[in-house]
């Protein structure tokens, strides 16, 4: 619900807030007193586009703040979860414009973007009229309008599934088929490289591996002569027998020596110990190194043939084992194509039964929801003199999609005989008003935390079908809130909260404003519109008629 709506320096408006309640709330005042510029700073703060002049003669900026409760409001608190702004219960929207058209806005003192403006405004408000071309003109909603008016939300939830399922297993068959065909047109070719890389089985990091035990065994001979030399050195006829000879003359002293050669006796003995070590890995690496040449032969011809491969397909040695599973897969694809075709085939063929299953149980709702519709708006032309208009919910075939194969269009024939044709071509100005109404009414309950407001609705009518429309417009104010501007003194005294909008210049500078309007005032002004300039006694009882019976 709109709370407040608070006006700066915009077109001729110097200053105005508005406090606006639940129920009907009635704008009135002479032609030019600037009604409209309620409806455009509205327009302007919820991110819709407009005229570039809006900045009052004089100032530097318009600025517009708009502040709504969204308690009850949840696409209006999932929006705001969506761009990551706080909940809260109220919501602020404030919107600026510099004389030079730079424009900024916030959304609970959070710098937003007028796209999630113009997202806000679809969850706040509807505006009605006769320029109105996103609501009840727009033909791309009347879909949505009936199914809202039919409750076919389950069934609309069970075809965008099925319509989901259908897509994905038609995507799974076309992949499956371009693998097919690319794997047919490179069989050959697939067969031969599948067939090397399952003979060859590289394993990871085996090319580093064999690299490495290729240089040794290449050294193998020049390490083996160095090796041997070492081992000589190191054994009886060098060092070990060095220190165990060396141990043995200690030993033959050490008790003459008052114990005083134990640490060396101990250090010579775990020499000993350390030299045997390193003589058993010499021996160790020796052996290694005694291997036929055939050996080497061989690890050469698996390295250069693992190198090959690699270069050949044009990859890292490291990469054949991830190539290889590719290309398996490729040949499972291959020799399992024509049977899994066929399955893939037949599960988009029993998509499409679940599909055209469903949307035909959802073109049987819709048509009908649009009888029920067309009776229902029926009954409301006729308090609107328009008792001879046809309405008509035209549902026809339409491209199979996620909302089914229905596309739906509101059609009126507004005279007997007469062909009927879109809403929006075949009504003038106060026809269109009253359809737009009727339907309205009809179709009202699917979004009651929106506030609807009606943008001269009543032009081109008066009298009882002026009274009409006010009953109606009340009788939908009592379950949420409306804003109507309005020219007629039938639908302003159904108002439950009235403002007199005027103009006036001073200094040379025009100014708009408006003044919220107690019940002798009311009278007043309802008055003035029904009698025009001249207020008459005649005007005033009827005027107080009309609030009285309202």
């Amino acid at each position: 619900m709109l709370q407040c709506l608070e006006i700066r320096d915009f077109v001729i408006v110097s200053f105005q807030e508005f406090e606006f309640q639940e129920g009907l709330n009635v704008l009135t005042g002479e032609t030019g007193a600037g009604k409209s510029i309620l409806l455009d700073a509205l327009g302007f703060v919820l991110g819709m586009r407009g005229p570039s002049d809006l900045v009052r003669p004089g100032a530097q900026k318009a600025e517009v703040t708009a502040v709504f409760d969204i308690s009850k409001n949840c696409e209006a608190q999932s929006i705001l979860d969506d761009v990551d702004c706080p909940q809260q219960r109220e919501l602020i929207l404030r919107r600026t414009i510099s004389r030079e058209g730079r424009k900024s806005a916030w959304v609970n003192d959070r710098r937003v973007s007028a796209e999630v403006l113009r997202n806000l405004s679809d969850a706040l408000v509807e505006i009605h009229g006769r320029h109105d071309e996103r609501g009840l003109l727009d033909p791309k909603g009347h879909r949505a309008l009936l199914d809202a008016f039919g409750n076919h939300r389950d069934i609309t939830d069970a075809v965008a599934q099925a319509w989901l399922a259908l897509s994905t297993s038609r995507h799974a068959y076309f992949e499956l088929e371009q693998d097919v065909a690319k794997a047919q047109a490179d069989e050959l070719y697939l067969r031969h490289a599948v067939s090397e890389l399952i003979s060859l089985d590289p394993q990871p990091d085996e090319d580093m591996e064999l690299d490495a035990q290729r240089r040794l065994m290449q050294n193998a001979e020049r390490i083996r002569g160095d090796l041997l030399r070492a081992k000589a050195l190191l054994g009886a006829d060098g060092a070990e027998g060095s220190m165990e000879q060396a141990a043995r003359w200690l030993n033959g002293v050490s008790d003459k020596s008052e114990n005083r050669l134990d640490d060396s006796l101990a250090s010579l003995s775990r020499a000993l110990i350390e030299l045997a070590e390193a003589q058993s890995g010499l021996d160790q690496v020796l052996a290694e190194l005694d291997f036929n040449p055939s050996e080497l032969e061989a690890v050469e011809e698996r390295f250069f043939a693992i190198r090959t491969l690699a270069r050949k397909h044009s990859i890292s040695p490291n990469d054949l084992g991830t190539l290889k599973e590719d290309m398996c897969r490729r040949m499972e694809v291959l020799d399992a194509g024509s049977a899994r075709l066929i399955a893939a085939e037949r599960a988009v063929s029993d998509a499409e039964s679940q599909f055209q299953e469903k949307a035909v149980i959802l073109s049987q709702a819709r048509r009908a929801a649009a009888k029920n519709l067309d009776q229902a708006v029926r009954k409301e032309l006729a308090p609107l003199r328009m008792e001879h208009a046809v309405f008509s919910s035209q549902v026809d075939p339409a491209e199979p999609g996620r909302d089914g194969v229905d596309s739906v269009i509101f059609a009126v024939s507004t005279n007997p005989g007469a062909s009927a044709g879109a809403l929006n071509k075949i009504a003038s100005g106060g026809e269109l008003s009253r359809f737009l109404l009727a339907l309205k009414v009809c179709l009202v309950g699917a979004n009651r935390s929106l506030t609807m407001i009606f943008d001269e609705i009543d032009s081109g009518i008066g009298g009882s079908t002026a009274d009409a429309v006010g009953q109606r417009l009340a009788d939908l104010s009592k379950s949420g809130q409306i804003l109507v501007v309005t020219h007629s003194p039938q639908v302003a005294a159904k108002g439950d909260h009235h403002w007199r909008v005027t103009k006036q210049v001073k200094n040379g500078s025009t100014f708009s404003f408006a003044v919220p309007l107690q019940s002798s005032e009311r009278i007043q002004e309802v008055a003035r519109m029904l009698a025009g300039n001249k207020v008459t006694e005649a005007a005033v009882a009827a005027a107080k008629e009309l609030l009285t019976n309202r």
